[in-house]
């Protein structure tokens, strides 16, 4: 199976430089073989001229975070049927930075993941640890209960991706040692067996991946592919990482 390396953009970019990024993208692999499966996941008021710029081409374009409920008084929220009536194909939730911002709990995490399956969508699902949940020996409690309370009911290894982000990781320019992020993968997987129907579960490693890194945490036994923060900002970097998939 390809690697996934999916670009989260988060709260970055304006209508100009969004539409010149998916641009750059999609030029690239328009000229350029790549062995990798390619995301991208735009803010929201991106996501129609960010459909628009790669829709000639094998990316795809997914939210950053979606709402349990299909409708209703929720302002500022987004609907996974919304997402799919757009045109998008996937959605990231219980993103570390939506468990803190938003309090997130792993409960509303599900939900989230269940009305995305329900809407069509597929479904990129995060779990990690905290620096102080790592310090204190805590992190594959904290990831098994993760996986527990936030994988969806009825997922397929084709609907289903988790994402594992050690969130010390994430914007800080520091990686876990490559054996350390091994046994986490080899933990999602072991856990989630029996979670989500079918054999070969993608996981993706999310923490600070860029050109430089991507290579060798690629080359893990059990990872899957990369969810990239700041690195899929620019085009060179975001390439970078993709020509870095064996």
């Amino acid at each position: 199976m390809a690697k996934l390396i999916a670009g989260n953009w988060k709260m970055n970019g304006l209508l100009g430089s969004g539409k010149d990024l998916a641009q750059a993208l999609a030029k690239r692999i328009r000229s350029m073989e790549t062995n990798a499966e390619i995301a991208v996941f735009p803010p929201g008021p991106l996501i129609p001229p960010i459909l628009r710029a790669v829709s000639d081409t094998s990316i795809w374009v997914g939210g950053q975070d979606c709402h349990w409920n299909g409708a209703g008084a929720h302002t500022g929220d987004v609907s996974a049927q919304l997402l799919a009536d757009l045109g998008c194909s996937g959605v990231i939730v219980g993103h570390s930075e939506r468990r803190a911002d938003h309090a997130e709990t792993d409960g509303q995490v599900k939900g989230k993941a269940e009305a995305a399956l329900a809407a069509g969508l597929k479904v990129i699902v995060c779990v990690g640890e905290t620096e102080a949940e790592r310090d204190a020996g805590q992190m594959e409690t904290v990831v098994r209960t993760q996986i527990d309370g936030s994988l969806p009911s009825g997922g397929t290894v084709d609907t289903v991706i988790v994402a594992y982000e050690p969130v010390w990781a994430i914007g800080t320019g520091r990686t876990p040692y490559l054996d350390e992020i091994g046994v986490m993968h080899s933990l999602i997987r072991n856990r989630a067996a029996g979670l989500v129907l079918g054999e070969g579960l993608r996981i993706l490693y999310g923490g600070s991946v860029k050109p430089t890194n991507a290579k060798e945490i690629l080359r893990i036994p059990g990872v899957d592919g990369a969810l990239v923060g700041g690195a899929s900002l620019t085009a060179d970097d975001f390439w970078g990482i993709i020509e870095s998939c064996p």
